[in-house]
């Protein structure tokens, strides 16, 4: 029988016994806000999807600083299913992202499984995906609705506008990257620190912590909103253009910011430095005036631009170097079955006819 008190914090369902290679618990979050309408039925679909659940499990709901009720009805639902039911309220509305990592902390199991509050994402896929991360040996199982319920011109087609998109420029190529409904390994989601409205580029930076080939993605089922208002609109294809920038930048840069800066500094050299050299022959060569040329502006625009640039590049690399150094953060993520850096050391005995002997 699985010890179902991993620690004494920890509540999760009683449930029977599986074999070793199966075993793990479950941690399901659900950011939520301003959603009283669909609170019942959610909690309810949840509790049905996972009554045959042969494993223990958790639900975390994070209340997002709704004003409409949502909190005192979540807690009445949770007293009513059991203390396996627990509900976080955030101090304000901090949006998405925010809730998403506060759950993200609070899990207490070894396998994570998030979804949206709205009753568009079905519970009943999850087991399916955590089933597959298992089988499969994998980090992250990404949800992708292939069918749906939306409004096709205010949702569906920036979706697969932004999704093609951020495929392209990251490398990491998903059909659906705005579907909540996904699977993590704990031990790989827990270090991804999500900040802003990163949500929507979590496969990204799990990418960062792990590698692409062991990200996939699941066809899952999609339902129309029915109760409550939509909170995303066509002004998030904006913010995803924006946000796309910073994820670009980590993604490759985030140890060595300053071949970044450096291949800007060094194209804005070069290409200045030629300029002024065109110039000089100009003027020593030919006795062309180039005092009031605009080239020679831009010229030193560019050489001026290239210093900038290099330095700002040092500095960054100083930052990094400082960062790191200074916290527990490493830039690199030890996989848990693999080898073992830290701990006592293991030295191979010499053998007993050596010369010092």
């Amino acid at each position: 029988m699985i010890d179902h008190a991993m620690n004494s914090q920890r509540i999760f369902v009683p449930t029977p016994a599986i074999s070793e290679i199966d075993s793990h618990h479950l941690s399901i979050v659900v950011p939520v806000y301003n959603e009283v309408e669909n609170v019942v039925p959610l909690l309810a679909k949840i509790d049905d999807a996972f009554k045959a659940y042969p494993l223990p499990w958790e639900l975390i709901v994070v209340d997002d600083g709704s004003i409409d009720g949502t909190v005192e009805r979540l807690h009445a639902e949770a007293a009513r299913f059991g203390p396996h039911v627990r509900v976080l309220t955030l101090q304000r509305n901090f949006g998405q992202t925010a809730a998403m990592q506060a759950g993200i902390d609070a899990a207490q199991g070894d396998v994570l499984a998030t979804l949206d509050g709205d009753l568009q994402n079905d519970p009943a896929d999850i087991p399916r995906l955590v089933q597959r991360l298992l089988s499969e040996d994998l980090d992250l199982v990404v949800g992708w609705r292939r069918k749906r319920n939306d409004n096709v011109w205010l949702r569906t087609i920036p979706s697969r506008i932004a999704n093609r998109l951020i495929g392209n420029i990251t490398g990491v190529r998903l059909h659906d990257y705005g579907c909540s409904l996904k699977v993590y390994r704990a031990s790989v989601i827990k270090e991804v620190r999500l900040y802003g409205e990163m949500h929507r580029f979590i496969p990204v930076w799990m990418s960062v912590r792990t590698a692409p080939g062991r990200i996939k993605e699941e066809v899952v089922n999609h339902n129309a909103r029915i109760f409550g208002e939509s909170k995303y609109g066509i002004s998030r294809t904006f913010r995803v253009l924006v946000d796309l920038l910073s994820v670009y930048f980590f993604l490759r840069f985030l140890t060595k910011p300053g071949h970044f800066f450096g291949r800007i500094g060094l194209a804005s050299g070069v290409l200045g430095g030629a300029i002024l050299a065109y110039l000089f022959v100009e003027k020593f060569l030919f006795a062309e005036s180039i005092g009031t040329r605009p080239l020679l502006q831009i010229g030193i625009l560019l050489v001026l631009m290239a210093l900038q640039f290099l330095t700002t590049g040092v500095l960054s690399e100083l930052i990094t170097r400082t960062y790191f150094a200074s916290s527990a953060t490493r830039p690199y993520v030890l996989r848990s079955d693999g080898s073992k850096i830290l701990g006592n050391p293991v030295w191979k005995a010499p053998p007993s006819n050596n010369a010092f002997n």
